[in-house]
């Protein structure tokens, strides 16, 4: 059996990997400091996977000052200085007085995350005096990403321009929407892709990304991305439906970049044949959308004003009717991106977030044309002390693909 050690004396850790895991520690005791609170237990996955380096069954409890513990469940193998193997949370207060760890007066926990009754159980575990929010902490910190995070991002991107390279092979005459999917997925995961996409929130099931063609661009859907989608089936109303792929069509791809943990997101678009004039001013007035955004965001930068400038172009060019949708339209024009595909900070206009250094967002301003697609683009970013550094290079243009 593997066996993992998540002794912070970086035993079986790569080097590299403790210490950003140490860095990650320390920022999120700094913040629980500032809201006065003495511990924060995790099981969620994602958070895990911060904190930790691993997904596995159990907590993480990070006490406001000191090295964190590992309360492992499943699976077996896993050794470490710091780790107890526990059957159920309610051994945790006998452990924390064998080992001289107080418990914790206001503790956090996942509120937005973990289910109501696990959550009841807790509480009633420790019975603290205050419960706070472990989940808006980890959010906020997770929005200022590391060197490691911001190495694992790079190494995304790279293949995910690889493989969107590959795109133009994958069609073929006749081909639906969903057909075409098919192909651009094998070689994602040919590629290297996880093939898991991550989303925070209820209601944001999606498989590997989506394809938007003709018509079906226009279509709501429930879930909260910029772009709808009829979707190939009721259950998941969103993305590619069988729309046949025919001259005069637009193809938007937008597939998850997740060949590491961290997620790159990147849109292109593709024709069958040649678009109407209409179409391809909107796709330049995208792109010079884009350019204006690279040109303004710097650090310091609010978020609402780069939402406003994208939002101010597209009307001057008399698209407003058109951006970020027809019949249900985004209130966003990007998102920060992580082990989610939707992390902090969010581009609206009512953000009250600022751009930071070693924040990555994703910058997504698209058009939807009546009977023709989507179109538009999108490229993950990097802000860095000085401006952006776009991390998706590819070509910009609408590309044939006959």
């Amino acid at each position: 059996m593997r066996t993992i050690k998540f002794s912070i004396h970086q035993t079986m850790i790569q080097t590299e990997l403790a210490g950003d895991l140490r860095l990650k520690w320390d920022r999120i005791q700094k913040a629980m400091q500032q809201m006065q609170a003495d511990g924060c237990l995790l099981s969620v996955d994602v958070n895990l996977y911060y904190t930790t380096g691993h997904i596995f069954n159990g907590y993480f409890y990070l006490p406001a000052e000191g090295d964190p513990w590992f309360f492992i469940r499943r699976p077996n193998g896993l050794e470490g200085e710091q780790v107890i193997y526990i059957r159920k949370p309610e051994q945790l207060p006998e452990l924390f007085a064998e080992r001289g760890l107080k418990m914790p007066e206001k503790l956090l926990l996942e509120g937005d995350e973990i289910v109501y009754n696990e959550f009841m159980r807790i509480q009633k575990v420790f019975q603290p005096k205050e419960i706070g929010n472990a989940t808006a902490l980890l959010r906020s910190v997770r929005s200022i990403k590391t060197p490691w995070e911001i190495g694992q991002f790079r190494i995304s991107a790279k293949k995910h321009t690889e493989t969107y390279a590959e795109i133009p092979s994958c069609f073929r005459p006749g081909m639906t929407d969903l057909e075409f999917q098919y192909e651009i997925e094998q070689r994602m995961r040919k590629n290297g892709s996880i093939g898991l996409f991550r989303s925070f929130g209820a209601n944001m099931d999606i498989y590997m990304g989506s394809v938007l063609a003709g018509e079906n661009a226009e279509c709501p859907s429930p879930f909260d991305f910029a772009l709808g989608g009829g979707g190939p089936n009721p259950s998941l109303p969103i993305g590619a439906n069988g729309t046949i792929l025919k001259d005069g069509t637009a193809v938007m791809v937008d597939m998850a970049g997740n060949y590491t943990a961290y997620i790159t997101d990147m849109t292109r678009v593709f024709s069958i044949g040649k678009l109407s004039g209409f179409a391809y001013k909107a796709h330049q007035t995208a792109l010079e959308i884009e350019h204006r955004i690279e040109e303004t965001a710097q650090p310091g930068t609010p978020c609402a004003e780069l939402y406003n400038l994208a939002a101010e172009i597209a009307g001057r060019e008399g698209l407003s009717p058109y951006f970020m949708g027809t019949k249900q339209q985004a209130k966003f024009v990007g998102h920060g991106i992580g082990i989610q595909i939707n992390e902090l900070p969010v581009l609206t206009p009512r953000s009250k977030e600022v751009l930071q250094p070693n924040m990555v967002f994703a910058l997504e301003p698209k058009f939807v044309i009546p009977g023709i697609g989507a179109v538009g683009i999108e490229n993950s970013y990097l802000v860095t002390d000085t401006g952006l550094e776009k991390l998706t290079i590819f070509k910009e243009e609408i590309i044939e693909l006959y």
